[in-house]
């Protein structure tokens, strides 16, 4: 089976934006033990400026676009850094793949692209993804971007282009619910969505904090891209990474968006 997991900012991060090597490691545990097990693994991974704006000593992130670029180059080599120490812990190896727009919109770089992680996956490696933020700037300057523009959009166009069986979205909440639980802690958690009806457009909130530029929008944009490719999407609390062993085997964690793929987990 071929799973592709995002990992968000908020996860990777303290709320000081520091480094969270606790939950990078037990991510890096979950992973490594699912690839040992036979499973092709697939890790985006966002971070990059809110890691630089930390290993900068700067105060906050910054808001000039070249020094948010400046930062993302920093931060993409610290975080490699510790997902190499990390999984290596964990007898995995992993590669870099940074991604623009033009990547994945050209037919033979897409091609190309696609053999690259298909040869790195018949090999064992887990490849780590992120968008090439010190090149490409739609994200990180607006906040949106015609063919990426955010890493669960990303995640969910490298899962189409690989051929995924799964996407799995780890955020800093459960899932989707009725209301903005923070808001309206009686809003309850929706566990299946077999289509993004009008009402459940409606559902989706606006951005994520400074760490992160995501929100549910951008989620349930990625959950089309799934449906429509035919792979099921779970959003689900990156605090609790062992919870992929149930959703892998498709046990009800979180918010499991159906897109219809068959897969024998035999």
């Amino acid at each position: 089976m071929k799973t592709v997991v995002k990992v968000g900012t908020s996860t990777l991060t303290h709320s000081s934006g520091a480094i969270n090597f606790k939950s990078m490691d037990r991510l890096a545990r979950v992973l490594g033990d699912l690839r040992g097990r036979g499973e092709d693994i697939i890790l985006v991974s966002s971070g990059a400026i809110a890691v630089g704006t930390g290993k900068l000593g700067l105060k906050s992130r910054p808001t000039e676009l070249r020094f948010k670029q400046a930062a993302a180059a920093v931060g993409q080599c610290g975080i490699m850094h510790i997902y190499d120490k990390l999984f290596s812990e964990y007898g995995c190896t992993v590669a870099q793949i940074l991604l623009t727009g033009q990547d994945v919109k050209d037919e033979e770089r897409a091609g190309h692209l696609r053999q690259t992680f298909e040869a790195l996956l018949s090999m064992g490696v887990i490849p780590v993804v992120n968008e090439n933020d010190s090149v490409s700037s739609a994200e990180i300057e607006t906040g949106e971007s015609k063919i990426l523009g955010d890493n669960d959009t990303l995640s969910a166009i490298v899962a189409s282009l690989c051929g995924a069986d799964l996407l799995v979205l780890f955020s800093d909440i459960d899932g989707l619910y009725e209301a903005d639980p923070k808001l309206h802690p009686e809003a309850k958690l929706l566990h299946t969505v077999p289509a993004l009806t009008p009402e459940i457009l409606e559902m989706a909130g606006g951005a994520g904090g400074w760490r992160g530029t995501g929100g549910m929008v951008t989620k349930l944009n990625a959950a089309k891209i799934a449906m429509d490719s035919g792979f099921d999407m779970v959003i689900t609390n990156g605090s609790r990474p062992e919870s992929l062993y149930d959703i892998i085997d498709g046990k009800a964690v979180g918010t499991r968006f159906l897109g219809g793929k068959k897969y024998d987990r035999a």
